[in-house]
């Protein structure tokens, strides 16, 4: 039988070039290996991954944040997220850090909801999905927005109604389709206590504590 799992593997690579180095990602061009022995191009963006919370306060209701995506042209809802700035950072830091910043909240309870990888065809980005529970209001001065954040709206909408936006095609922020569909498939599994620490390993992106 079958074990269904991924695992981690990786072809040779005879040549590798990056063309393009931005302010967050770059591009990168590999050579690489194939099993019949032929050599074939691939380009991909390299990320420096990313985490995101699935915000869900006691009247089941996730938060969400509306913000403009220039590469699709779109405002998009999403749940807060961002990416890991400063390499071997914790994911559970890095999570808090951006409920903070994007909706003033802190949260009691964390979980890892799931881990994904966006792209994998031409990216290498791989995200966290955080279950925040136990919400309240930060301390302190909110964070100063700039660029798009600027023009940020917040909505607390019920988990029922996001599920309808979902498969209506609404919304479609990966983070936010992922998520709260993850977050329905955990209730009618083995439950919400029962998804991973916020501290588990992540292979992806391996942190210290």
């Amino acid at each position: 039988m079958t074990t269904i799992k991924d695992t981690r593997e990786e072809w040779e690579i005879r040549a590798t070039d990056t063309p393009f180095v931005g302010n967050k990602t770059s591009v990168r061009t590999d050579d690489v290996v194939m099993p019949d022995g032929s050599v074939v191009r691939r380009d991909y963006q390299v990320h420096p991954g990313s985490v995101a919370v699935l915000a869900l306060d006691e009247e089941d209701r996730v938060l969400l944040i509306n913000q403009y995506r220039h590469p699709v042209r779109h405002k998009l809802w999403e749940i807060p997220a961002g990416l890991l700035d400063v390499p071997g950072e914790n994911p559970l830091h890095a999570a808090q850090r951006e409920l903070y910043e994007e909706a003033h909240v802190k949260a009691e309870d964390w979980r890892v909801l799931t881990d994904v990888y966006t792209t994998p065809g031409g990216c290498d980005e791989a995200v966290r999905i955080f279950l925040a529970r136990g919400l309240s209001e930060a301390e302190g001065e909110r964070f100063a927005a700039e660029h798009e954040e600027t023009d940020m709206q917040h909505a607390r909408v019920p988990v029922d109604e996001l599920v309808r936006l979902v498969l209506a095609g609404d919304v479609h922020n990966n983070c936010l389709v992922v998520g709260v569909l993850s977050l329905v498939a955990a209730r009618g599994g083995e439950g919400l206590d029962a998804l991973r620490p916020a501290d588990a390993p992540w292979p992806a992106r391996p942190f210290s504590s």
